[in-house]
């Protein structure tokens, strides 16, 4: 862990220390340049106006500008560049878990959305994703383009020697190259017995793009490695008003009871719980054929342009996935009960795990109908993947041929964007799976906003979790029909506020019932949601920032969620002295109660119960955030609801995440993220 760590800040050290030579050079020859003036002794307006003798020292004043930048980045798949969000008054932006998602206790463990989120991807899928908000993927992966080379860093610390480390650096060496890596270490030991977290994630990306602009590259290189023990939940929630179990560690646990705790953030051993890694390789390369063009700037500067009206292109990927569980001292009456395993002695060590690698070559043709707008065009292309997996019950060797297209129009004028496409999978482990997708938004003027409308249906094979062959399948046997996705909905944002709303129909719901039994719903499940942001402006310094969501669906379907979530901020917001930026204020969080799920940790998947309503406190908590230039830093009391003063004054009314998994009580987390020009 530590290798890695040390070799990110030693390469923004190295790439800091070359900047900082550059500019002494620069500035030494600016130097070299003044003192080898013609003597203005003999022009007293040039003495007047302040003009360097020979025989004097010029010093320059700091220009603020030039440590300024012009930096943007765009998706890869996408035509719409973005700008660096700088705002300081959503702590969001600093942590991995959105505010609308639910963690298992500590930051790194098992999380899951509390707004509804249907798995809308055809094809081939494991079906592990309760760690997916942690992950670096290629579909979140930014392309810069710069004027500087830019860099950042960040440091979190928060109660129970909770640590989060982020670095980022990207850079133009050419105007047609970029390149650049992210990192992120998030180590969490946990308040109670068996929760140590520690997740690591790394990325490295670039693209290129030839000197006459026909030929173009992309590369991106992704890594994550997920370690989670895990506890199974307290044995009793009772334990959490004991003012005997007020250090959480001696509240008894379901597993891991027998491991010697520590809170040693360097310690990454899983004695029980489960590690996952993935590594991913993406490598793009296309030609274009078009119409020339050039710009001669000077006598020795030409700037080629290009305008194309065909493109080939190919992509290469592959990605390895590896899935493990293992528990050291596994309990066998909880082994017996939850997932009927026979543990035949009780030193005996039990494992699952399975290992998949997927290779995708695909090969597309894009034609621009608008010479000038490469935002316009129809796309064509047909993907073979190659699939194999290592799994208990023996090797899998399958394959997947599909065929995809794509139109795309975003207008000259930005005012209309509109995108179709689908995909379809002709054969193979996965053939007649399908997904349809569009999308259309408008923009009406400064005061009216966007509207955004959309539309997806998605035909899948159930995760391969679900398959008689798993290694994670205990003694199912289930032949799934596909299941069917569709989802519709429209937003609209102005000035004014934001509101839309979504409704999911599913089809054919594969799940699991309790911690092991897979199953499949045979009723169409409908679930719709409405959402409203507003901002709120109290007076000149005072705003207040309003989230709400309403979803509802059948009270008898197996997707339990909660009716009401929202999330305010009231927030004392000002520009001090001259460059000081704050937010301060009160920070709630509530959601209904309502009949949360379960989670299994071996197969790691949220199970539905039908037994215990979970009821919680609105999650409150205070907060300053600020920044200066570059510098920003923030200070946060968090989880101040569980205040209680039954056998003594403490922050021990714990919330829960689902049944029997408390979340901290109350947490003091800072840190501070320092974005700087080299």
């Amino acid at each position: 862990m530590k290798r890695p760590v040390f070799t990110i800040l030693f390469s923004l050290l190295l790439t800091s220390s070359f900047a900082q030579i550059d500019r002494v050079m620069q500035k030494t020859k600016s130097i070299k340049s003044t003192t080898t003036q013609t003597p203005n002794d003999s022009n007293p307006a040039a003495q007047k106006n302040g003009a360097p003798r020979k025989d004097s020292l010029g010093f320059e004043h700091r220009d603020d500008a030039k440590d300024s930048i012009n930096i943007t980045y765009r998706y890869l798949d996408s035509t719409r560049r973005n700008t660096l969000d700088s705002s300081i008054n959503d702590f969001d932006n600093y942590f991995p878990v959105p505010s609308f998602w639910q963690y298992l206790g500590n930051n790194g463990a098992a999380a899951f959305p509390l707004i509804f989120q249907p798995y809308t991807k055809a094809g081939w899928d494991a079906g592990f994703h309760s760690f997916d908000v942690y992950k670096f993927t290629l579909e979140n992966s930014k392309f810069y383009k710069t004027t500087r080379p830019f860099s950042s860093l960040s440091y979190q610390l928060a109660s129970g020697k909770e640590q989060m480390l982020k670095a980022a650096h990207t850079q133009n060496p050419r105007p047609n190259l970029n390149v650049g890596f992210d990192y992120r270490l998030i180590s969490a030991p946990g308040l109670f017995t068996s929760q140590n977290n520690n997740h690591n994630a790394y990325r490295l990306y670039g693209n290129y793009q030839g000197k006459r602009k026909r030929y173009n590259a992309y590369l991106i290189v992704v890594g994550n490695t997920i370690r989670a023990s895990q506890n199974g939940g307290i044995r009793n929630d009772s334990f959490l008003l004991d003012p005997n179990s007020k250090s959480r560690f001696s509240v008894p646990v379901n597993l891991g009871n027998d491991i010697k705790f520590t809170s040693n953030p360097f310690v990454t051993t899983i004695s029980t719980g489960n590690t996952y890694k993935d590594f991913n390789f993406f490598f793009r390369q296309s030609y274009d054929v078009g119409k020339k063009d050039s710009l001669i700037i000077n006598d020795s500067t030409t700037e080629y342009l290009f305008y194309p009206k065909l493109r080939a292109q190919y992509s290469l990927s592959t990605n390895s996935y590896q899935y493990n569980f293992i528990d050291v001292w596994p309990d066998s009456a909880i082994y017996k009960d939850w997932y009927n395993i026979q543990i035949d002695r009780p030193r005996d060590t039990f494992t699952r795990a399975e290992k998949w690698k997927l290779i995708n070559n695909d090969f597309s043709l894009i034609q621009f109908p608008d010479t000038k707008n490469t935002a316009q065009f129809f796309l064509a292309g047909i993907t073979y993947q190659s699939i194999r997996g290592t799994l208990r019950s023996g090797d899998l060797s399958d394959h997947n041929i599909i065929i995809h297209g794509e139109y795309r129009n975003r207008t000259r004028n930005k005012k209309w964007d509109v995108l179709l496409k689908g995909s379809f999978y002709l054969n193979g482990f996965n053939g007649g799976d399908y997904e349809v997708a569009a999308s259309l938004s408008r923009y009406l003027n400064k005061k009216l906003g966007d509207v955004h409308l959309f539309f997806t249906n998605v035909n899948r094979t159930a995760s391969f979790i679900f398959d008689n062959r798993s290694s994670y399948n205990l003694g199912n046997n289930n032949n799934f029909n596909k299941e069917n996705i569709t989802s519709f909905g429209a937003t609209a944002t102005n000035t004014f506020f934001t509101l839309g709303f979504r409704n999911h129909l599913l089809t054919n719901y594969t799940y699991f019932s309790d911690y092991y039994h897979s199953t499949q719903y045979s009723k169409p499940i409908n679930l719709l949601q409405v959402f409203a942001f507003k901002k709120l402006r109290i007076s000149k310094n005072w705003n207040y920032y309003a989230d709400a969501t309403l979803q509802q669906t059948d009270g008898a379907s197996p997707i339990k969620v909660p009716l009401f979530f929202t999330r305010g901020r009231l927030a004392y917001e000002a520009k001090l002295f001259k460059n000081l930026k704050l937010s301060t204020g009160l920070e709630v969080r509530y959601y209904t109660a309502y009949k949360a799920n379960n989670y299994s940790p071996l197969i790691s998947q949220f199970v539905p119960q039908d037994t215990f309503i979970l009821k919680n406190l609105p999650d409150v908590s205070l907060f300053v955030h600020f920044r200066i230039k570059g510098f920003s830093g923030y200070v946060r009391g968090e989880n101040l609801n569980t205040v209680s003063v039954k056998n003594g004054f403490g922050f021990v009314n714990n919330n829960s995440a689902v049944p029997h998994y408390p979340t901290q009580g109350a947490l003091l987390r800072f840190g501070i993220q320092w974005w700087f020009v080299n």
